[in-house]
């Protein structure tokens, strides 16, 4: 499950990297569908397929008749709207607060699904920890969009907003650190050389961006990321009643759909609509993105193989959960959700997350990110052993 947090943790930093740089979303998300979807069947024919079989753990191919598809669906939604909540929200706080949403709901409906053999006293602190966490993460972001108003209102003459959204600027530099376009929107020749934190830094931040989030509602952002935790946590009782069964709709003698065949189905059903969904952002898209088309995606090959990375870090990532979810108890395997930790190490490493802040945000911050850390250390505590007889 270690391998599970870090690649978990890793895949929205690399979304958040493309679409800082200007790769519009639709893009990014077509090409993470492929490998997303690839790295279901690669586990699927390797840890699924090579492995002795017997009665109760059939083999991958054996049970391809076996259709489960509910758990994609409600993962490709969530997916898919994390990528803008980034934009709106910044990495930690989304992962924060969608991955806390997800074990006060995800891990209780586990908990009854698993009948309860995880260990309730220390499991329902674990869950009472991460509630913690989601209120202090909504205090972080409030404290940090007014630390933000607060630099842009005095922010210098030379670095304005542009009507269109984009930034007018007077300090452009050009030089070979310069990012380099990807897709609409992107800054192809440009870039300035301000301070992460600064007001001028913001500002190149969003002409750069895909995603313009200024002037924005601070609401619209958390109303998208506690959309996306909803859908998420929904996720994984789904794969749990996948493999497990607990509704008794098998038949008598049937096995149970063993992990690999149910990661592959809720992939195919996470492809199917985050491609079809994807397709029609690009001719009608949301969030001020701009327009474009299925000929400008395929020649879109700026940050590519950075969305093909994120697809496979998402789907290996999921199936070692649920791989360890199906010995450990699925409420403890949400423990996997501690990922905002590695999130956060990306978001101040890479982005210059709350740089420059004010002192009640990063205190804010340092509360949640230890909240995080006593939750996760409880929800793993309350480990139990799920008897495959």
């Amino acid at each position: 499950m270690c391998v599970s947090l870090l690649f978990l943790g890793t895949w929205p930093a690399v979304l958040t990297l493309l679409e800082r740089r200007g790769r519009l979303p639709q893009h990014t998300y077509l090409d993470y569908s492929i490998t997303n979807l690839l790295a279901a069947v690669l586990i699927a024919l390797t840890f699924g397929q090579l492995r002795e079989a017997t009665h109760n753990m059939p083999n991958f191919f054996t049970q391809l008749s076996q259709v489960s598809y509910l758990g994609g669906v409600v993962l490709s939604i969530g997916n898919l709207s994390t990528q803008y909540a980034l934009a709106y929200v910044g990495l930690s706080l989304t992962e924060v607060i969608s991955s806390s949403m997800v074990v006060v709901i995800g891990t209780t409906l586990n908990y009854f699904l698993d009948k309860r053999i995880n260990r309730a006293d220390i499991l329902f602190t674990g869950v009472a920890c991460f509630l913690a966490a989601v209120i202090l993460g909504s205090a972080v972001h409030s404290s940090n969009a007014s630390d933000n108003e607060h630099k842009l209102s005095g922010s210098a003459d030379s670095y304005k907003l542009g009507k269109s959204g984009g930034t007018e600027t007077g300090k452009q530099v050009k030089g070979k650190d310069a990012p380099r376009g990807m897709g609409n929107g992107a800054s192809a020749d440009y870039a300035t050389k301000a301070e992460a934190g600064t007001a001028e830094y913001l500002i190149e931040l969003e002409g750069r961006r895909s995603i313009k989030v200024f002037g924005s509602s601070t609401y619209i952002g958390l109303g998208i990321v506690f959309f996306s935790g909803i859908r998420f946590s929904l996720f994984s009782p789904a794969f749990n009643l996948a493999t497990n069964d607990q509704w008794h709709t098998l038949k008598d003698g049937v096995p149970h759909l063993v992990v690999y065949t149910v990661l592959f189905y809720f992939s195919i059903s996470c492809f199917v609509i985050g491609i079809g969904l994807n397709i029609l952002f690009l001719y009608r898209p949301m969030a001020g993105v701009p327009k474009s088309s299925f000929k400008a995606y395929l020649n879109d090959w700026e940050g590519r193989q950075w969305a093909l990375l994120a697809g496979f870090l998402c789907g290996f990532g999921n199936g070692f959960q649920f791989m360890g979810g199906q010995a450990a108890g699925y409420a403890a395997a949400d423990a996997v959700q501690a990922l905002p930790l590695v999130s956060t190490f990306w978001g101040i490493l890479l982005f210059g997350e709350y740089r420059k802040s004010s002192k009640k945000t990063y205190t804010l911050l340092v509360f949640m990110l230890l909240m995080f850390i006593a939750a996760v250390t409880t929800l793993m505590a309350s480990s139990g052993y799920r008897s495959t007889k």
